[in-house]
């Protein structure tokens, strides 16, 4: 403190003036927003747990207990490298599928004398379906199991309260069930958090995918989650019409359509860990 007292008499002596520099600070309060990413990282030294579970659809009736009865489940790791730079991996068994993806932030809004009004993430991530091949007769590679996304996160804090975000995205998959469909798979997400109060907030994403690329069947993802954050944890509760939790799924395999009320009740639970550094 005295040092920093020091500082400004000096500077105030010789006529310094140095503009301050502010940061949007959480612009999204996790590193998902409810299936897709954010532009948060983890700071550097935190490692987040996160267990997902999606549902079958309500309108499934009481038999199936409103899609109780019907589940899948994502457990997943990240780890922050850098404050600007978190790695993960994660596995479903939804499809029985590995990922593992790779998060940079680029550049953070701020305001000052360097004013930048956007924060700007990319994320790079693979995934590996398991499941024994479909047509085993036919001569099958290891590559075919594979599927990549390129995205590019851009969001902006308008307020204490307001974040938006869009999410250019393209999945790239080795092998497509049919000729009809594209292996290069083009979408662009919408995303918003809106926080209602100290603790609870309101989230939701859509992901519009451009015309003849998906097979019949498939529909853009929609979700809608109320989140609460206490010290550590963040409790997300969510309706969507997708069972997949990772981009290969939500963006290209989503099957229920919303416009005759399928729709998915699922939940994400994350627990941050501090594994380097001063401890919390």
């Amino acid at each position: 403190m005295i040092k920093r007292v020091y500082i400004g008499v000096i500077l105030t002596c010789f006529g310094i003036h140095a503009e301050a520099q502010y940061f949007a600070h959480k612009t999204f309060r996790d590193t998902r927003v409810v299936n897709g990413h954010s532009v948060e990282t983890n700071n550097e030294g935190v490692a987040k747990f996160i267990i997902s579970h999606r549902f079958g659809v309500i309108n499934s009736g009481l038999s199936e207990l409103f899609g109780l009865d019907q589940a899948t489940i994502r457990i997943g790791m990240d780890y922050g490298i850098k404050d600007w730079a978190t790695i993960g991996l994660g596995r479903s068994s939804f499809e029985k599928t590995l990922d593992g993806y790779a998060k940079v932030r680029f550049k953070r809004q701020s305001s000052g004398e360097m004013n930048f009004p956007l924060t700007l993430t990319g994320l790079g991530s693979i995934a590996l379906n398991t499941l024994p091949f479909q047509n085993p007769s036919r001569e099958n590679y290891f590559t075919s199991r594979l599927t990549f996304t390129s995205q590019f996160l851009i969001a902006r804090k308008f307020s204490d309260d307001l974040s938006i975000q869009i999410m250019p995205t393209l999945v790239h998959r080795n092998l497509v069930s049919t000729l009809k469909e594209s292996n290069d798979v083009f979408s662009c997400g919408a995303a918003f958090r809106y926080q209602l109060n100290r603790s609870w907030a309101l989230s939701g994403e859509y992901y519009y995918v451009l015309p003849d690329q998906l097979a019949e069947g498939r529909y853009n993802a929609a979700a809608l989650g109320f989140e609460v954050e206490t010290r550590g944890h963040v409790f997300q509760f969510q309706l969507g019409n997708s069972l997949g939790m990772i981009e290969k799924f939500f963006v290209t395999e989503t099957l229920a359509d919303i416009s005759k009320g399928d729709i998915h009740f699922g939940f994400n639970i994350t627990r941050d860990f501090k594994l380097k550094g001063r401890k919390y």
